[in-house]
């Protein structure tokens, strides 16, 4: 399982995943994490404070947490994109670009700040509830139309590894479920974008693509 969950890619991962759903969530919902850290309380738990569901995943940067922090401060359609399958975004009339490099107009990320999704209200989109640059991006979901808070969270929480030379990048998802469908479309789904946005986090990190 952990071998497959790793190969996905594309519409074909994407696919396989939500027709596997019910079988892979245990796994796909804690993706590169150990028990301990999808057990873990993390900042921004508390804004949702009975999920239905709740990932956590994680990966390894060789990067330190300053040189990761840009390509998170950029995120979101109009900006730097989401750095996971752009083509398939775009099918869906997203317009996402993921960006090669930091903008530097981008970095003054602040509380109440839209991460959006795509070019209008139609799209889904977050709002920023809390950062720390180098440490942590809390981000809340609000409803499309209305602009009004929603009950689901997306947090990412930036530790140092090897004395500060690398990142263990983490990142949560707490939401309530939506009926059959969310659970069994828009759940394993969003594992597949994320799972591709973290690898592509790490490669432009790793890359040191800083401008």
């Amino acid at each position: 399982m952990n071998r497959f969950l790793d190969e996905l890619s594309g519409a074909a991962g994407l696919a396989a995943t939500v027709l596997l759903a019910p079988l892979l969530r245990e796994r796909y919902s804690r993706w590169g994490c150990s028990e301990g850290e999808a057990a873990e309380p993390l900042p921004g738990d508390a804004l949702v404070q009975e999920p239905v569901l709740q990932s956590t995943r994680g990966i390894n940067i060789d990067a330190p947490p300053r040189e990761v922090w840009p390509w998170l401060a950029q995120m979101g359609q109009g900006r730097g994109g989401l750095y996971s399958y752009q083509g398939l975004e775009n099918l869906m009339g997203c317009r996402m670009h993921n960006a090669a490099h930091v903008d530097p107009g981008l970095q003054q990320l602040a509380v109440g700040d839209e991460i959006r999704t795509g070019p209008s209200r139609s799209f889904p989109f977050w709002r920023v509830a809390g950062l720390d640059p180098g440490k942590l991006l809390v981000l809340r979901a609000c409803e499309p139309r209305t602009g009004d808070p929603a009950p689901s969270t997306w947090s990412f929480v930036l530790r140092p590894l090897d004395g500060g030379r690398g990142t263990r990048l983490l990142v949560r998802s707490r939401l309530p479920a939506q009926g059959f469908g969310w659970k069994r479309i828009v759940d394993p789904g969003s594992f597949v974008f994320e799972r591709r946005m973290l690898l592509g986090i790490r490669e432009r990190a790793e890359r040191g693509q800083l401008s």
